[in-house]
């Protein structure tokens, strides 16, 4: 295991994705690792609004949604650092991401659409705007929306070819000096 050496990123780990990508998961892991909390933005606005995100999209539309988001992210933009999971779409509110950096560290767990279809297939968590007739062509048209946004961020982590530990590591390293490792 590769031990980081710096000081750690002043502000808040952001790590976006397709939904599937990993960003709960490693999240918290990482956040562990960093002394730091986690916050999973659909957990979050679920407790406050004190529904399900697929009662939400149902209920009040994907635009609500978003809303609830960019609420949280402005909230979060002055809090202390934490590692931050925000849903896959977080990432096309326009300015959602300029509020988080600098000083934060936006991550991108890329990751196909097929590869991420097949890690949600074994899943029980409801993904609303996948829950389609096809949801193979709804994940390609989610990454085909968001790819060039997620290639926004800060770093680019591949994440289908490592393994978990691997990848946590190399997240932990990127909270500590920008360089992941990898390899």
């Amino acid at each position: 295991m590769t031990r980081p050496t710096g000081l750690q990123i002043d502000g808040h780990l952001v790590l976006v994705g397709l939904p599937g990508s990993g960003k709960s998961t490693v999240g918290r892991a990482v956040a562990k690792r960093l002394s730091r909390p986690f916050l999973d933005f659909d957990t979050e606005i679920e407790k406050r609004e004190g529904i399900s995100v697929a009662r939400i999209f149902a209920e009040k539309g994907e635009v609500a949604f978003r809303a609830m988001e960019l609420s949280l992210t402005q909230e979060l933009a002055a809090a202390p650092p934490m590692v931050l999971a925000p849903g896959g779409g977080w990432v096309t509110i326009p300015g959602a991401m300029v509020l988080l950096r600098p000083p934060g560290r936006i991550i991108y767990l890329q990751i196909s659409p097929k590869e991420a279809l097949r890690r949600l297939t074994r899943s029980r968590i409801v993904r609303p705007l996948l829950a389609q007739a096809d949801p193979a062509m709804a994940m390609h048209t989610l990454w085909e929306r968001r790819s060039g946004l997620y290639a926004q961020a800060d770093v680019i982590v591949h994440v289908e070819s490592v393994d978990s530990q691997r990848l946590i590591d190399s997240v932990v390293a990127l909270a500590h000096d920008g360089t992941p490792r990898i390899g």
